[in-house]
């Protein structure tokens, strides 16, 4: 007898039906117990790590803003001289943030405490002013080779700056600078001793 047409369904449908998989229930562990508190350990780790790459991702957007500036102000062809450069750090640097303080100021109504926008610009400005005054590291845009190296950067790589070689000048001494970081790429090694000594201190004719 040759099977019906409703039990050729249910066999069809037999076939085709594939097992229900249920989900995997979550393992629940004790408070107290030695897995419960890996997991805890596991999770502050984590969290931690992910403060610290968040932190140091701002650090490097900071520092590429800062050396920015001063790729930004490289001269079209050739490099700077010291006088120049100081030039760069008095009338510009220092003052790169002064429009934006002024706004600041200028939307604040009378009687009105500072913004915390307007405190910060304050105390970067007196921060950079003293710094200037003390003996602060740049990167050194007298140096031709130095110059021809910094070109190449990308403006994003800021591990590319440690190659660079860097001048301490100080606002109290405008015609000497010293170089504090000397730079690791093989272009600006000196060849000798006694161009190491040479090259440390620098001055300009008055």
């Amino acid at each position: 007898m040759a099977p019906t047409k409703t039990a050729k369904t249910a066999a069809a449908t037999e076939k085709t039906t594939k097992p229900v998989k249920h989900a995997k229930k979550e393992k629940i562990f004790h408070p107290s117990s030695r897995k419960a508190g890996q997991l805890q350990r596991k999770n502050i780790r984590q969290d931690k790590l992910g403060g610290q790459s968040s932190v140091r991702s701002k650090r490097n957007n900071e520092m590429a803003n800062v050396y920015g500036f001063f790729y930004h102000s490289l001269p079209p062809t050739g490099e700077m001289s010291l006088v120049e450069l100081h030039e760069l750090i008095r009338d510009n640097w220092l003052s790169r943030h002064d429009e934006e303080l002024a706004e600041e100021k200028a939307a604040r109504r009378k009687g009105r405490p500072k913004s915390t926008r307007e405190m910060k610009l304050e105390e970067a400005k007196l921060r950079e002013s003293e710094e200037y005054r003390t003996g602060i590291d740049v990167i050194d845009l007298t140096h031709p080779a130095n110059v021809r190296l910094f070109r190449q950067w990308d403006q994003k790589e800021v591990a590319f700056i440690d190659l660079l070689r860097f001048l301490r000048i100080s606002s109290t001494d405008t015609e000497r600078a010293t170089v504090s970081r000397p730079g690791k790429h093989f272009t600006l090694v000196p060849d000798s001793e006694n161009e190491v000594a040479a090259d440390s201190v620098m001055q300009v004719d008055s």
